[in-house]
């Protein structure tokens, strides 16, 4: 059986992440973008962040420019971008394809585990967010307009489970 900890990535610096480093923890993998509307909903992982990480919980940007060429920039331009205008300190990583044939193998695996809805394999649009348990394993798939701060009573039960 495949689980998170069968990845890896690039960090948004260019550093190889074995995604095995988080066994054990809640992750909520998220595909984001910089000039989307949902663009600040930064704020609002940076706050999930901020409150669970202490019990467990990391979530992961992963920055994608697939949807209306929404995050153009250099990884380096991205990150002082979060940083700059969301004070974003969770882990973000390098920007990948979430769909096609260059989709990265970590983003087929979550689309497959949790298919969206009808279910489509396909990532729709930036801001698709992914819950995985401690056991690695998807939980669930939560669509972009899922606020963050709406994914709390998921996020709690996963970290007590």
């Amino acid at each position: 059986m495949t689980t998170m900890e069968d990845f890896e990535a690039l960090s948004i610096d260019g550093k190889n992440v074995a995604l095995k480093q988080f066994k054990g923890k809640v992750l909520l993998i998220v595909n984001t973008a910089s000039a989307c509307g949902f663009t600040p909903q930064f704020a609002g992982l940076e706050q999930l962040h901020e409150s669970y990480a202490d019990r467990g919980l990391v979530v992961l940007g992963f920055p994608c420019n697939q949807f209306g060429a929404q995050d153009a920039g250099s990884n380096t331009e991205i990150a002082g971008f979060c940083q700059r205008n969301y004070g974003v300190t969770f882990p973000m990583m390098a920007k990948i394809d979430v769909n096609g044939e260059q989709a990265h193998p970590l983003y087929r695996w979550l689309a497959n585990e949790a298919p969206g809805l009808l279910g489509s394999k396909s990532i729709k649009w930036n801001f698709t967010k992914f819950l995985v348990g401690r056991n690695g394993a998807v939980i669930r798939r939560y669509a972009p307009t899922d606020a963050p701060k709406s994914l709390t009573r998921d996020i709690e039960a996963a970290l007590a489970a």
